[in-house]
């Protein structure tokens, strides 16, 4: 079976590079790492290398979702289940696999989820400590697949990635986690019209990050545009405000954690106007639709 620390590293396809990069920076909290050869802005939010790369790009998007596995000898299991699967697994080469600080990495294309994906172990953490910053973000939280064909991508990525189910809201969402990582959820995957970013989360240390978020999103522009709530799945409080592209963000505090042996069984919960949010604020038509499609795979041709 295949093992997994956490979902470790999101990729953006963003429209103006600089102004993106104060934005993650000044509003998020994201800490600035450097900038690659390639062009893409590296930044930080937990003790890894990065967390998040920007890319100057026509339209805004998601480039690429990137999950670490616990250690090398996963390797094998993996890429065998994802070959059996027909899927082009990619080794990703040894000198971009030093740029990100990454021991070895392969990236696929995930046609269910319209994706490309990228499973890697690091080589080593960034040498200096991570200092909040406007928010106490304690790490990458889920990233979250709109997706057409939404149940068979939750058959491939439970059945072929080991991912497990934790709930789902009806045949609209279902929440997975990057087992045997605790949390609730390292992915979801939403039943939407076409392939696209439904949002990315980052974990807060505090209620009070939540609070303060509010006012700092209002006097940066950024719209609001659902919560702050209570999800009745995770549990977790959350806010989601739109980046300035509307690819949508969430900050969130609190998550059911789960053991990795007998957990409990994964729920389905009924569509209700609480379904998403106990305390029932109202959602944004604009929350989770994404900017743009999903960037189309640009593999390394750097002989691994």
């Amino acid at each position: 079976m295949v093992r997994y620390r956490k979902l470790g590293r999101i990729e953006l396809n963003v429209t103006a590079l600089d102004r993106a990069r104060r934005f993650y920076e000044d509003v998020v909290g994201l800490q600035y790492v450097d900038t690659d050869t390639d062009g893409g802005v590296r930044l930080r939010c937990d003790h890894e290398h990065h967390s998040l790369v920007l890319y100057e790009a026509r339209e805004a998007g998601l480039r690429c979702a990137g999950f670490m596995l616990e250690d090398v000898a996963q390797f094998e299991p993996l890429i065998g289940r994802l070959v059996d699967a027909g899927l082009d697994v990619q080794e990703t080469g040894q000198v971009a696999c030093a740029s990100r600080a990454q021991s070895r990495a392969v990236r696929v294309f995930e046609p269910l989820v319209g994706a490309t994906v990228e499973f890697y172990v690091p080589s080593r953490d960034c040498a200096r400590p991570f200092q909040p910053s406007v928010a106490r973000i304690q790490r990458l939280g889920h990233v979250v697949f709109n997706t057409p064909d939404a149940a068979r991508a939750v058959a491939f990525w439970r059945d072929v990635l080991n991912f497990r189910e934790s709930d789902s809201v009806g045949e609209f969402i279902t929440f997975m986690r990057c087992w045997p990582n605790p949390y609730h959820h390292g992915i979801g995957i939403a039943k939407f019209e076409r392939h696209a970013l439904h949002h990315v989360n980052y974990m807060v240390t505090e209620i009070d990050d939540i609070g303060r978020a509010l006012s700092r999103l209002k006097a940066a522009g950024s719209d609001v545009v659902f919560g702050p709530g209570r999800h009745p799945a995770s549990d977790s409080v959350f806010l989601y405000f739109l980046d300035p592209d509307g690819l949508t963000m969430e900050y969130s505090f609190g998550m059911e954690a789960f053991p990795e042996s007998f957990p409990r069984a994964a729920r389905r919960i009924e569509p209700s106007p609480i379904a998403l949010d106990y305390w029932g604020s109202a959602r944004d038509p604009r929350c989770f639709t994404g900017a743009g499609a999903n960037a189309r795979p640009e593999f390394s041709k750097e002989k691994a």
